[in-house]
């Protein structure tokens, strides 16, 4: 939720707030009235004219992207009014609701091994780089019905090239007839990531499914009681997946008692991707997910009070190993480690990710083995 209040002197005032390039609706609100609106795809306003004195006026206001709103207010002269409005992002439930437990086994996604094309029905900014998007399936009376943490591929005719590309859902099975995205924009530095947003509603694309989509399924960490996530970037949403898992009520199932801890690196603050999920459930869930950002470009001047520079052996050693020694929950062979991020956190935390069988950098320093640590 972002509050802004203004102050504003007599005659005509135009003002004007963090500029955006993408209009998505406006509504005027009257002097002393109260009105709010969500619209798809925007966030949502509420807005407030505080008034002195005998005063008619009106304060138009423009919701911009995600983070931008300008606004004009009109007023006789000799008055001044104070107004103030809050701006709140509209998120959409894959990213507010409590976890879900809802496992399919391999084999039964909607999806197979040949491409079939969906249409786009929502998009919900999240960040000015980043969206979740939500797209229909083949058959819209039932669920994708993925597996846990599996993929899928996106497949589109860019430039003349057929590109294709990973992508794994932050939607359950639970979630019927669609599937959510989280996808940051790479703009220029990358080529799905930019084709993808710049799709409208209605627009369709193509996806699919093959075997080796499929990753670690839910009952293979069942019945470990720790788990060390290490993850970079877009590399959150198969660990958003597995903590669906994990963290999940499900009516028939014993609460299982293993304990989560991850240590998610971004760059900056405003690069965190799946924040206002994670950090809920972190909360909700105290005594099973610890959740620790690692911001690597932060600002010095920023008010950030988390940890600053890379995942590293410190910040394991420090936050993980001493506080399992502390609950007795110190026998390192019985921690499962999840890795998964752009290359260089492989190369420095866990070695490449296509060699499986191999083990390098920061775990193997502090003793892990191949078998203990599985590379998204």
């Amino acid at each position: 939720m972002k509050r802004f209040l203004f102050g504003s002197t007599p005659l005509y005032s135009n003002l004007l707030l963090a500029s955006s390039s993408l209009f998505t609706t406006a509504r005027t609100f009257t002097s002393g009235s109260t009105a709010s609106f969500v619209t798809t795809s925007s966030p949502s306003l509420t807005g407030r004219t505080i008034t002195r004195g005998n005063l008619h006026s009106s304060l138009t206001a423009t919701v911009r992207n995600n983070n931008a709103v300008g606004a004009s207010l009109l007023y006789p002269t000799n008055t001044r009014t104070m107004f103030s409005f809050e701006f709140q992002k509209k998120l959409p439930f894959t990213l507010t609701g409590p976890p879900i437990r809802d496992l399919c086994s391999p084999g039964k996604c909607q999806f197979g091994s040949e491409p079939q094309s969906v249409p786009l029905l929502e998009k919900f900014p999240v960040s000015s780089t980043s969206a979740v998007l939500r797209f229909g399936l083949p058959n819209e009376q039932q669920p994708l019905n993925l597996s846990t943490c599996a993929c899928i591929l996106a497949q589109a005719e860019i430039n003349g090239e057929t590109v294709v590309r990973p992508y794994t859902p932050i939607s359950t099975n639970a979630q019927t007839g669609s599937f959510d995205l989280l996808i940051k924009n790479y703009g220029e530095h990358g080529t799905m990531s930019p084709y993808i947003h710049n799709l409208k509603i209605g627009d369709r694309i193509a996806f699919k499914h093959i075997d080796g989509n499929v990753k670690i399924q839910a009952e293979q960490f069942d019945d470990t009681d720790r788990i060390l996530m290490l993850v970079g970037g877009t590399g959150i949403t198969p660990m958003i997946q597995a903590l669906h898992a994990i963290l999940g009520q499900n009516k028939n199932e014993a609460k299982t008692k293993k304990h989560v801890t991850m240590f998610y690196g971004s760059r900056n603050s405003q690069d965190i991707l799946g924040q206002e999920l994670l950090d809920q459930w972190a909360s909700d869930h105290k005594d099973q997910f610890s959740l620790h950002h690692v911001l690597s470009e932060e600002p010095d001047d920023s008010n950030w009070t988390g940890l600053r520079g890379m995942i590293s052996k410190e910040v394991i050693l420090q936050y993980f190993e001493k506080n399992a020694d502390k609950d007795g929950h110190g026998d390192k062979n019985a921690v499962r480690v999840f890795v998964c991020g752009p290359p260089p956190l492989y190369k420095a935390l866990s070695g490449p990710r296509d060699e499986k069988d191999q083990m390098s950098g920061v775990l193997k320093e502090l003793g892990y083995t191949a078998e203990q640590v599985y590379k998204f």
